[in-house]
């Protein structure tokens, strides 16, 4: 394959999903999104408070629709072949303001989570890092239809984590981090640029492929 026949690089959008300044997940996020760059990605960098919205309210919804903050989280979802949360930890579990803000993106049609590739990744100044955190995230955006990649990433005293440049303090660790980045990015790669295959996927795992189509199966 010649220089002029390559595809696009991969388009990735990375959410720092923290609303604090200088949060340690906005500084995992900003690395992430330069090992991603370097990689050879299309990145998107953006901050959770960007897309402000008001707690979900099925009756604010009926009433004004969606706010323009889900709105505009959706667009940038859409445009991205896959996407990378720096999710903070919060009592063992998700943000709030995360969740809130998943909650009202798939309100919208077509729902943007739904196949999409994703990487979570998260700072925390624990000794376990966000870890439980992500557990948590996994199950709502499984739950979409999102690919979340299987080799999460927990930075643990994160407070200690990250030098003057950005980069992790732990020279393993930032290697290990890079791996993961990259790996995630070829198969992003592999799955939007090079599909060979059909794909489908079914709301019940006992469901067989000549079953009759559900809501949510693809090909």
């Amino acid at each position: 394959m010649t220089t002029d026949q390559r595809p696009d690089p991969v388009r990735v959008f990375v959410l720092g999903g923290s609303l604090r300044t200088d949060s340690l997940n906005t500084r995992l996020a900003a690395l992430v999104a330069r090992l991603a760059e370097e990689d050879g990605a299309d990145v998107d960098l953006a901050g959770l408070r960007e897309f402000d919205m008001p707690l979900y309210d099925g009756d604010v919804e009926a009433g004004t629709g969606l706010p323009p903050g889900a709105l505009a989280l959706r667009e940038r979802l859409a445009a991205c072949d896959g996407f990378v949360i720096a999710a903070p930890e919060y009592n063992a579990s998700v943000p709030g303001a995360i969740k809130n803000a998943v909650d009202w993106v798939s309100r919208v049609r077509p729902q943007p989570f739904k196949s999409k590739h994703a990487l979570l990744v998260s700072a925390s100044p624990s000794m376990v890092g966000g870890n439980r955190g992500l557990w948590a995230l996994r199950v709502p955006l499984e739950h979409l239809g999102t690919r979340v990649y299987p080799d999460m990433f927990s930075l643990a005293r994160a407070h200690r984590g990250f030098t003057e440049r950005g980069d992790l303090a732990d020279a393993e660790l930032q290697t290990r981090l890079a791996e993961a980045v990259g790996a995630f990015l070829r198969l992003v790669e592999a799955d939007t640029r090079y599909v060979c295959l059909q794909r489908r996927w079914y709301e019940f795992l006992g469901d067989r492929t000549d079953a009759p189509v559900t809501e949510r199966s693809e090909a």
